[in-house]
C-alpha cells in the first residue's frame, strides 16, 4: 500500500499545514541530518498574470524549506530554462531569489549545470546535481494539460531535461516521462493545490483556488489520487498508466491509503481539450525547421497564437 496525505491550507498558517503533511509522510526518515536536498520547482512561466496559478507557490516553497532546515541546510531550488522564458526570469517573477535568501537555499539553473549521460540517447544527458543529491523532492502544481491530460509529480520532471527546447521531444513525451521517473525517482513529492489550473493548462487555462496541498513518497499514487480528488479520470493520463505498468508506483484506489482532512465540495476540473492546433503543433515540434523558423520567431508565433485563440472562440479550431 502507498500513502497519500492531503491537507487543507484554509484558515491555518501554511507552515502548520506543511509540517503536518510532512510529519505524516515520515519525512525525517527520508531526509537524514545534513542531507544534500534538491527541490525541483514547477516554474512554468514568467508572465506575471499567470505566475500565481501556473508556478509553485512561493509561500509553499518557503514553508517546505523551513521544515527541511530543522535537519539540513543543504537545500537547492532547481529549475531549467523554458521555451520562451529563462529560468532566471521565472525565479525572479516567482520570488524564488528572495525566498532562497531568506532560508539560505541555493538556486540552481539546471540548463547551466554540468550534465552526465544516463544511457538514453533520446533523453540526452541530465544535470549531475540531480543524480548526486541525497534526496530529490519534486514540487508540482495541480494542473490540466492538453497533451498529457494532467500534469503533476511525474510531468514536473520534464523540466529536469536541461535543453530549453524540450518541446522537440514532445512527440515521445509519455515514454520519456516514464524513463525520467525511473532515473530520478523522487523520494518525496509535495503537490501545490493552493491555486491550480483547469481547462487549457498548464499555463493558458483557468486559475482554480482549492487551498490544498498533497504529498507522498509514491509519485504515481499521488498523481492518480490528485486526479480523482479534482474529478479527473486517471486512466486518461497515459504516462501515469505506463508508469504503473512499469512497476513505478501504485495506481488503483484500493492500493492507496489516503490520509485527508479535505472536504471536496467543489465541481470537477474542466479537462484540457486537445484541439487540432495543439495536436499538429505537437506533431511538428520534432522537426528542427518548424521550431527554428516558426515557433522561435516571435513575430510569427505571437500573431499566430492570437489568430488560433480567435478561431477557438468562434468554433473553427476545436
Amino acid at each position: 500500500m502507498s500513502k497519500v496525505v492531503a491537507r487543507s491550507t484554509k484558515n491555518r498558517p501554511l507552515i502548520d499545514a506543511v509540517a503536518d503533511l510532512m510529519e505524516n509522510l515520515g519525512w525525517q526518515k527520508i531526509i537524514k541530518v545534513d542531507a544534500d536536498v534538491v527541490i525541483k520547482l514547477n516554474l512554468n512561466t514568467a508572465e506575471p498574470d499567470k505566475v500565481a496559478s501556473a508556478n509553485t507557490s512561493p509561500g509553499l516553497v518557503r514553508a517546505v524549506c523551513q521544515v527541511l532546515q530543522t535537519r539540513t541546510k543543504k537545500i537547492k531550488l532547481a529549475e531549467a530554462h523554458a521555451y520562451r522564458n529563462s529560468a532566471e526570469e521565472c525565479f525572479a517573477t516567482t520570488d524564488i531569489y528572495k525566498i532562497a535568501q531568506e532560508v539560505g537555499a541555493e538556486i540552481v539553473n539546471l540548463s547551466n549545470a554540468p550534465v552526465v549521460s544516463v544511457g538514453n540517447q533520446l533523453l540526452g544527458p541530465l544535470p549531475k546535481v540531480l543524480l548526486d543529491a541525497d534526496v530529490f523532492i519534486t514540487m508540482p502544481v495541480i494542473k490540466t494539460h492538453a497533451l498529457t491530460y494532467f500534469t503533476g509529480s511525474l510531468k514536473n520532471q520534464w523540466g529536469c531535461i536541461p535543453r530549453y527546447d524540450r518541446i522537440a521531444l514532445h512527440y515521445y513525451l509519455d515514454d520519456l516521462l516514464v524513463e525520467l521517473h525511473k532515473i530520478l525517482h523522487p523520494q518525496l513529492s509535495i503537490m501545490d493545490g493552493i491555486i491550480g489550473v483547469e481547462g487549457r493548462g498548464p499555463t493558458n487555462g483557468i486559475p482554480r483556488r482549492l487551498d490544498i496541498i498533497l504529498g507522498s513518497t509514491d509519485s504515481v499514487a499521488l498523481d492518480a489520487t490528485a486526479m480523482r480528488l479534482i474529478g479527473l479520470t486517471p486512466t486518461k493520463c497515459s504516462h501515469i498508466v505506463k508508469a504503473y505498468q512499469n512497476g513505478l508506483g501504485k495506481f488503483h484506489e484500493n492500493d492507496i491509503i489516503v490520509d485527508s482532512d479535505i472536504k471536496t465540495n467543489w465541481a470537477p476540473f474542466v479537462e484540457a481539450h486537445l484541439d487540432w492546433a495543439v495536436d499538429w503543433m505537437n506533431r511538428l515540434t520534432r522537426f528542427r525547421w518548424y521550431r527554428k523558423y516558426l515557433l522561435e520567431v516571435d513575430w510569427i508565433f505571437y500573431p499566430t497564437k492570437i489568430l488560433i485563440n480567435l478561431l477557438r472562440k468562434i468554433g473553427i479550431v476545436r
